[in-house]
């Protein structure tokens, strides 16, 4: 059975913000946001669920690190605008290894509050570089919506698929003579430029990044020719 959540008040994004406190000690450990989806798979499963907005899409907590946290109870201020999540956090909330995402203060000089309690280089080896990819997703999904005069990418998109298929061209061209000239640095620019226009153009039909990653995951083991035999289209 669902909770009613139609007295909640989701922002013209669909997104509510949600405070995440320790339901022990009261620390303030993150301030994330749900989406109505996320909100039902946390009162579903008892694990705090969130929507990135980097990377447009429900995430649990904890599902890369295991530092998840057991809701206990969530409570909705007086304009019902805003989330209280009381949990048990298990290990550390924020990615620096933190327990707190709060650990620094404002004002003279800044200083780290509480010890790191675990090493983040090992728990999350690569994310950190990974997510460029995401925050770049995120810029163009926002320039979509808001579009910029002096926005390259605003450009791009109000050109359509024609237009940004005629970058595509160009830069897969010019990556390739990069390749073929054995320059490493030009090859890695040029590659960066083609991957740039791929992700405008992925923010265009709206097919967020982790769909081409988890289409990546099903061919993985086949061979080229058995895939493209499998292909419908």
């Amino acid at each position: 059975m669902k909770t009613d959540l139609s007295h909640l008040k989701f922002g013209p994004d669909g997104l509510i913000p949600a405070i995440v406190q320790d339901h022990i000690n009261r620390d303030v450990l993150m301030v994330a946001y749900m989406n109505s989806e996320a909100l039902e798979k946390t009162l579903e499963t008892g694990l705090a669920h969130f929507f990135s907005r980097s990377r447009q899409k429900i995430w649990q907590k904890g599902e890369s690190s295991g530092h998840v946290q057991e809701v206990k109870e969530i409570l909705f201020d007086c304009d019902a605008d805003a989330l209280l999540v009381k949990a048990d956090q298990k290990v550390a909330a924020c990615h620096t290894g933190h327990r707190s995402c709060f650990y620094r203060t404002l004002g003279g000089p800044e200083e780290e509050r509480g010890e790191v309690l675990f090493d983040a280089d090992s728990v999350y080896d690569g994310v950190g570089a990974r997510e460029i990819l995401d925050r770049l997703y995120s810029v163009i999904v926002e320039r979509k919506s808001n579009p910029r005069e002096s926005s390259y990418t605003s450009t791009l998109l109000a050109g359509g698929a024609e237009a940004i298929g005629k970058k595509l061209a160009e830069e897969s061209l010019e990556l390739t003579l990069a390749a073929q000239d054995g320059d490493k640095g030009h090859t890695v620019r040029e590659a960066a430029d083609l991957i740039y226009h791929i992700w405008v153009i992925l923010g265009l039909v709206d097919a967020k990044p982790d769909e081409v990653l988890e289409e990546l995951n099903r061919r993985f083991g086949k061979s080229g020719f058995q895939e493209k035999a499998e292909r419908k289209t």
